[in-house]
């Protein structure tokens, strides 16, 4: 494999077909993986469709090393967290295929990198090593050759002088920020924007009272004077994003699927429209694992859209006792 193929399935079935054979490769390569597939009785031989394929709870990514072990990681990617709290590694094998996956994703949304000035807002993640979405953000900062683009900081009043400036540039501007560092700029210092697109990444986990993302989002659109608000949906253990381009719901790029499971019975997957714990495909993870249980809660619907609708603790997830691998 062809990093192509990875990122071009044109049909749901070239996807399955794709998806099938990285089942089969990962069961193969990937210990961790397959211990938990045998300890489930889901072998290669027994999987012919992707609701059969077993998806790695999330928080194996904090007590093993997902990685295939013919490959040496190129950088590890790790999770924010409270001192003594166990964070996710992800060991990423090529960054070359990490930069193909989200350059090919944002340009399927937004266009060509080089049409904007990116301007980024997200003093928690520059605050500590491994952060896949500064990896990301930088390479894109790169990519847009705006001598305006790169990061925001200091007092609000000169993170927003500096906004206003790009905006009245003329060019695109896309400010992509944690939410909790948009939300003290557009209370300190609102204003109206006619040039930009403003993108949360998520991120009011213990820095802010946690608001829903609607009340976010109007809260957001009122500092800013914007319309809609953009959202980007990553974490440390996809290559992948997924964009909402306003009203809360996400696109995933061909290379991933979102399956809602019963969470209940992790085994079992609900129709579209019913809220469940969400289960994630990502193709560009071809070695660690693409088959992927999170603790987010959410909605698919008929068009291919999702949507986020909060997270359950530990507590809540059922069927994750084989964790003890």
């Amino acid at each position: 494999m062809f990093f192509e193929d990875l990122f071009t399935p044109d049909s749901p079935e070239a996807f399955a077909r794709v998806a099938l054979e990285t089942f089969r490769f990962q069961y193969q390569r990937i210990p961790a993986y397959r211990q938990f597939c045998d300890l489930l009785g889901r072998h290669p031989g027994q999987v012919s469709g992707l609701a059969e394929i077993p998806f790695l709870p999330i928080e194996f990514f904090k007590s093993h090393r997902i990685l295939d072990p013919g490959q040496q990681p190129e950088a590890v990617f790790s999770s924010s967290g409270t001192t003594g709290q166990a964070l996710s590694q992800h060991y990423v094998a090529s960054l070359d295929l990490y930069r193909q996956s989200y350059e090919t994703a944002f340009e399927l949304f937004y266009g060509p990198v080089d049409r904007y000035c990116i301007l980024a807002l997200l003093p928690s993640y520059r605050e500590r090593p491994g952060s896949s979405l500064i990896y990301m953000v930088e390479g894109l900062i790169e990519r847009s050759g705006d001598p305006r683009s790169g990061y925001l900081g200091g007092a609000a009043a000169a993170i927003a002088d500096r906004l206003r400036e790009a905006d009245s540039a003329g060019r695109p501007v896309l400010l992509i920020g944690v939410s909790f560092a948009l939300l003290d700029l557009a209370r300190a210092v609102p204003m109206r924007l006619s040039n930009t697109t403003v993108m949360e990444t998520g991120g009011m986990k213990g820095r802010r009272k946690e608001l829903v993302r609607q009340a976010l989002h109007l809260e957001l659109q009122e500092g800013f004077g914007l319309s809609e608000i953009h959202s980007e949906y990553g974490m440390t253990e996809l290559l992948s994003q997924a964009y909402s381009r306003g009203s809360g719901l996400f696109e995933a790029p061909p290379w991933m699927r979102v399956l809602p499971r019963d969470t209940e019975d992790p085994l079992s997957y609900l129709g579209h429209g019913r809220t469940g714990g969400l289960n994630i495909i990502d193709l560009a993870n071809r070695y660690s694992c693409s088959f992927l249980a999170t603790q987010d809660l959410g909605k698919t619907y008929r068009n291919g859209t999702f949507e986020v609708l909060g997270r359950f603790d530990h507590a809540d997830v059922r069927g994750c006792n084989l964790m003890v691998l």
